[in-house]
């Protein structure tokens, strides 16, 4: 392609020859800068007419704000909708989470009074209707609130629970001999060795010599020693002045002073001290009283938690006569 350039008075001409690649090249460089031009003096007029408020500018610049503003409100709506819903399932999964903290609360021993004085108001009602950004946001601080309250609750009850399993732990409801029968129970009988009648102050235990004695209840040993009626005797502090008492052992194998837990091995049963033969001779003492070890057993078996403190016998029984002699 030739291109012949003059000037005005056609004094003067200049030849340029364009190649196919080149003519292309100009093609698109002018092209571009057109458009850089056009799209200059688009926005400028655009916005000087919408400053300016000139007729036709005016009314574009409002159908075009207007309609970016009801894409903006249409999908933040829509997301609010969205987190309204997922605030109802909140809102229901907290109910769900009352009812059944009422039915926990009997067991940690929690009044249910307490926990209905401690709710919050629950905030906006979300199921079934729409709601503005102000009400959605109040709703969220009134169930940041409540779920507080909740955590609060939930862990006053994990901590009564907690005690009262430590409780149930060191009451003596496990059977200390887990394989022996049991023969002599608490109570008056005649004494086999004097042929009197006397008091029976806990449980014997026939088992074969060697048979391995358990502790009844988690405590701390505060005596491991031969006395002349018990024999080779364990003595287990559980708290609350409740003591245990393991009597005519054949060996033990703990000392003062040691901690143990509920089914620990303390003894092996034997014959020592004032004994008729192989048996374990078992004692509750409350307060220094002796108190009938079966109904402490019995409790561990029928028994409900709550129940259980009443087996400590605090108005404990009293005979006359009672000795510290084992039968």
């Amino acid at each position: 392609m030739h291109l012949i350039i003059t000037d005005a008075w056609l004094a003067k001409s200049r030849a340029v020859y364009l190649s196919g690649t080149r003519l292309i090249v100009v093609g698109l460089l002018a092209a571009f800068v057109l458009m850089i031009v056009a799209a200059g003096m688009y926005h400028w007029v655009f916005l000087k007419g919408a400053r300016e408020g000139w007729p036709v500018v005016g009314a574009l610049v409002r159908l075009v704000a207007k309609d970016e503003f009801d894409q903006r409100d249409r999908f933040m709506r829509e997301n609010l909708d969205v987190m309204a819903k997922r605030l109802g399932e909140m809102q229901a999964k907290l109910g769900q989470l009352e009812s059944l903290g009422e039915r926990v609360s009997g067991l940690a021993g929690v009044s249910p009074a307490d926990m209905k004085s401690s709710r919050g108001s629950g905030g906006a009602l979300v199921a079934g209707r729409s709601l503005t950004m102000e009400q959605l946001e109040a709703t969220l601080n009134d169930l940041d609130k409540l779920t507080g309250q909740r955590v609060d609750l939930m862990t006053l009850m994990e901590s009564r629970l907690f005690d009262q399993k430590i409780k149930k732990l060191m009451l003596p409801t496990q059977q200390p001999v887990l394989d022996g029968s049991l023969g002599s129970s608490f109570g008056w009988r005649i004494d086999p060795l004097n042929g009197r009648s006397a008091l029976h102050t806990g449980l014997d235990f026939p088992s074969e010599p060697g048979t391995a004695i358990v502790a009844a209840a988690g405590g701390v040993v505060v005596a491991q020693e031969y006395h002349p009626a018990y024999g080779n005797m364990v003595e287990v502090a559980h708290g609350n002045d409740l003591i245990t008492r393991y009597a005519h052992a054949s060996r033990t194998f703990v000392k003062k002073g040691d901690l143990i837990k509920r089914g620990q091995k303390l003894a092996e049963v034997g014959t020592t001290g004032r004994s008729t033969g192989p048996h374990l001779h078992f004692e509750v003492l409350v307060q220094g009283v002796f108190q009938d070890p079966q109904k402490f057993l019995d409790a561990g078996k029928n028994l409900p938690m709550a129940q259980l403190a009443s087996a400590t016998g605090r108005t404990p029984q009293t005979y006359p006569g009672s000795s510290h002699r084992a039968k």
